[in-house]
C-alpha cells in the first residue's frame, strides 16, 4: 500500500469516528440505536473500493476495540463489541469490503443508481447479516424478534445509502479518488 492509500484509510476511519459524534437515537424495543456510522461504511466502500474501504473500517473497529470512544454515544472497548450491538460493528469491515468489491465491478462509472444498489447490498444487507444473528444470540432474543425489530432501521439505512450514492457519484465525477488504485 502506498502512503496515499494509508492516508485515505486513516481519513475514512476518522470519518467513521466523526459520524459517531452524532448522538445515537435509541428505539426502546431493541438495544441497538440508530446511528450515522453505517453511512461511513458505505462511503468507504463506494469511494475507496474493496481493499482500502475494508482496511479503513477494520482500522476503525481496532481503534474501538482498543477502547477509544468512537462509537455513537461515546462508546468503545471490547465490552461494547461483545455486547448486543457488536455484531453490527464487527461486520463493518466486511460490509465496506463487499460494498467496494461490488462498486468496482458493477458501478465503475458515477451512476448513482448503481452506487445506491451496491450500498444497499454491501452496506445494509451485510451489516444486517452479521448484526441480527449476533443480537439474537447476545441479547437472548428469538431470531425472528431480532429480525423484525431491525426492520425499523431500514428506512434510515436506505436514506444513508442514497446519501452515499450521491456523494460517491460526485467524488467519482470529480475524478479525485479513483476506485481502482
Amino acid at each position: 500500500m502506498s502512503t496515499r492509500d494509508l492516508v485515505l484509510c486513516a481519513l475514512f476511519a476518522a470519518l467513521l469516528g466523526g459520524l459517531g459524534m452524532a448522538p445515537p437515537i435509541p428505539l426502546g424495543f431493541l438495544p441497538v440505536p440508530v446511528t450515522a456510522q453505517t453511512l461511513g461504511v458505505m462511503l468507504a466502500g463506494t469511494i475507496l473500493g474493496a481493499k482500502r474501504g475494508g482496511i479503513a473500517a477494520l482500522l476503525f473497529v481496532l481503534l474501538v476495540a482498543a477502547g477509544l470512544p468512537l462509537l455513537a454515544g461515546g462508546r468503545g472497548g471490547i465490552g461494547v463489541l461483545m455486547g448486543p450491538t457488536g455484531g453490527f460493528v464487527l461486520s463493518w469491515p466486511i460490509a465496506a469490503f463487499v460494498t467496494g468489491w461490488l462498486a468496482e465491478r458493477f458501478a465503475t462509472n458515477a451512476n448513482p443508481i448503481r452506487l445506491f444498489a451496491v450500498s444497499v447490498l454491501g452496506g445494509i444487507l451485510v451489516v444486517y447479516a452479521g448484526g441480527i444473528p449476533w443480537l439474537s444470540l447476545v441479547a437472548g432474543l428469538p431470531i425472528e424478534k431480532a429480525l423484525f425489530g431491525s426492520l425499523a432501521f431500514v428506512p434510515g439505512d436506505l436514506i444513508k445509502a442514497g446519501v452515499a450514492a450521491v456523494a460517491a457519484s460526485g467524488v467519482r465525477r470529480a475524478g479525485i479518488l479513483p476506485i481502482h488504485a
